[in-house]
């Protein structure tokens, strides 16, 4: 009878260690929040020219793989955070490192790792699949692709999807600031996830286990926010150059250096001086990556 208690207060033990580590630990993001991506591509959509509008809402009627998650993105609004929905898919497991391309830096001379960025990256993945929009014969592997490049454009314009700092702690990187705790709001959280929620701004997708989306009519006002100051005319978006996925990250990169992990170690509350310049970093890069995925399908479909 005494070993059964014994082992009963263990086990309740685990449960409640196991509890607090998930509620505890910094989550590992994968992108813009849902209503970042939102933001993207509602930019995107309206500038669509009348053919490129008729083939993506086509494409993206179709009820492909994983169905159940698919059906709950049918618009080019919310498919843009389709390709994070299907995380919790085992089966496209494979798909998840291809949401970055970290290329690392250091700021402590420590030696950078040589096998980063790996070789499937955001930047092929982006090739692959304008590939696949372009020449396949398969509508369903067209519908993946469009899904798989109106998340993916998204994600190259945030700056911790381009670059791992390393340091003498985190010789290998620290996986574009997942690694990194901050302070907000006396809460814990990362660098990278508060990069993904806008410096606070973005509209807000539901708690998990669920990451609902935020509601549609939440993101016209941000949307608004986020071209003010950051017009499509900017001769530095080089929208005559829709493929240039190389120089997006590279934008990105340069970015997550002088802006991002400005600053920022563990334990550190942002300043009010960083969120303000972060605030306008991370709108730009919204913007961008809406007007660019424009000219990206209009230029497969001109």
């Amino acid at each position: 009878m005494q070993n059964q208690k014994v082992l009963r207060l263990l086990r309740t033990r685990i449960v409640i260690g196991l509890v607090t580590f998930m509620l505890c630990a910094p989550s590992l993001a994968l992108g813009w929040g849902p209503g970042g991506h939102m933001m993207v591509a509602s930019i995107a959509f309206k500038r669509l020219n009348p053919r490129a509008k008729a083939q993506v809402k086509e494409l993206l009627a179709r009820p492909i793989n994983p169905a159940e998650v698919t059906v709950k993105s049918k618009d080019f609004v919310n498919a843009s955070h389709w390709a994070d929905d299907i995380k919790s898919v085992p089966s496209f497991d494979h798909f998840k490192i291809l949401h970055f391309i970290d290329h690392p830096f250091s700021t402590d001379g420590t030696a950078l790792p040589a096998d980063q960025p790996e070789p499937d990256n955001i930047v092929k993945a982006l090739e692959d699949n304008v590939e696949i929009l372009k020449t396949s014969t398969d509508k369903d592997a067209q519908a993946q692709a469009l899904r798989f490049i109106i998340h993916f454009v998204g994600d190259i314009h945030q700056p911790l999807h381009s670059a791992t700092r390393v340091s003498a702690a985190l010789p290998g990187g620290d996986r574009g600031g997942n690694d990194v705790s901050i302070k907000v709001a006396g809460k814990t959280t990362n660098l990278h996830s508060y990069w993904d929620g806008g410096i606070g701004v973005f509209p807000k997708g539901g708690p998990p286990p669920n990451f609902a989306p935020p509601p549609l009519n939440q993101i016209p006002a941000a949307v608004a926010s986020a071209i003010s100051g950051n017009p499509a005319t900017d001769p530095k978006l080089k929208l005559n150059e829709p493929l240039n996925f190389s120089g997006w990250a590279g934008e990105s990169f340069a970015l997550a250096k002088s802006t991002a992990y400005k600053g920022m170690r563990n334990g550190v509350t942002p300043s009010a001086a960083y969120n303000t310049k972060a605030r306008k970093v991370a709108r730009q890069r919204v913007a961008w990556g809406g007007y660019r995925l424009a000219a990206l399908l209009n230029s497969i479909w001109p």
